[in-house]
């Protein structure tokens, strides 16, 4: 299909078209998806280029891989079309989950700072425990270690999302493993505060740091499949990959299971089954974009994410 010359630019959205959007475009054997969404932007006027969605003329899925040539889009290529949807004002991925990683770490540290004032009328005040320590830092070094590899670690598919899901996506980590969980662990009532076994503590805290260094290492293996600057994908062999789809989240699981056998908190429970439920999706379709890319090369998994469960 490298004889493409003229891309059709149809709105996927009548009702809320973009304003001025050419008839077509004309396109090389060399123009990638960025490229037409560059050539698109430069049409109407507008701005940020990210804000321009392209989609799949047959099954109408967004075409994800930036970098790839617009004549290699099987569909785009036979019909000569693409569907143009205007995607509202844009974030960077990485500038949302700093945003996202940063709340929890405020939020513990001030709660802790403020706990004269939060749990002043509590009869039983007393001074953090070493279990809430334990607890405070393993929060801190999660939280810290996931700020570091948004920075220098991961590598993206996609350069932006919508701006709105800064809010949507903070939340979870503001509201539940922030100021729910900061609330109940830092608490004079606490299981943590009264928790006076060394030992379970010490437990605890190998089973978190197995988990963190082991998904450390799942994500910097991740990323180094991937070169700089690109969204091709290889199969992934090795730490953990021979057991589930996506060991990173099976060591993210274990690394919580590690805070909770610490801090014995319903709290940390509750955050880590929201997650799992969330992980578990993006586990399967992990799964079926692995088994649609590489077809038979890629040996398939029975589990997703956590062994004999899902």
């Amino acid at each position: 299909m490298a004889t493409l010359k003229t891309l059709k630019l149809t709105n996927r959205s009548p009702k809320q078209p973009i304003r001025n959007l050419p008839p077509s475009v004309d396109v090389s054997a060399d123009t990638t998806v960025e490229d037409v969404k560059i050539l698109i932007a430069k049409a109407v006027r507008m701005s940020d280029h990210n804000r321009i969605g392209l989609f799949d003329p047959s099954t109408k899925k967004t075409l994800k891989n930036r970098q790839a040539r617009i004549a290699d889009e099987q569909a785009v290529a036979s019909t000569g079309e693409v569907l143009v949807k205007d995607l509202g004002p844009q974030i960077g991925w990485k500038t949302v989950f700093i945003i996202e990683y940063l709340g929890p770490i405020l939020i513990h540290a001030a709660v802790v700072a403020a706990r004269p004032y939060l749990y002043a009328g509590a009869p039983s005040y007393r001074d953090l425990s070493p279990t809430q320590w334990l607890g405070f830092a393993m929060f801190q070094l999660h939280f810290l270690k996931r700020e570091y590899e948004t920075l220098f670690v991961h590598k993206f598919s996609a350069s932006t999302m919508p701006f709105r899901n800064v809010f949507k996506n903070s939340f979870f980590y503001w509201a539940l493993s922030g100021l729910l969980c900061a609330y109940f662990i830092y608490s004079p009532t606490s299981l943590a505060a009264r928790a006076d076994q060394p030992a379970i503590d010490a437990v605890g805290a190998l089973i978190f740091l197995f988990g963190e260094v082991n998904n450390a290492l799942v994500h910097r293996y991740l990323s180094s499949l991937r070169p700089a600057g690109s969204t091709e994908r290889r199969i992934p062999v090795g730490y953990g990959f021979g057991l589930v789809t996506c060991p990173n989240y099976m060591f993210e699981v274990l690394s919580w299971v590690g805070v909770i056998v610490a801090l014995r908190d319903w709290t940390s429970a509750l955050f880590i089954c929201v997650g799992i439920a969330q992980m578990s999706d993006w586990a399967k379709g992990k799964e079926r974009a692995y088994r649609k890319e590489f077809g038979d090369r890629y040996k398939k998994k029975r589990y997703t994410m956590l062994p004999g469960l899902f």
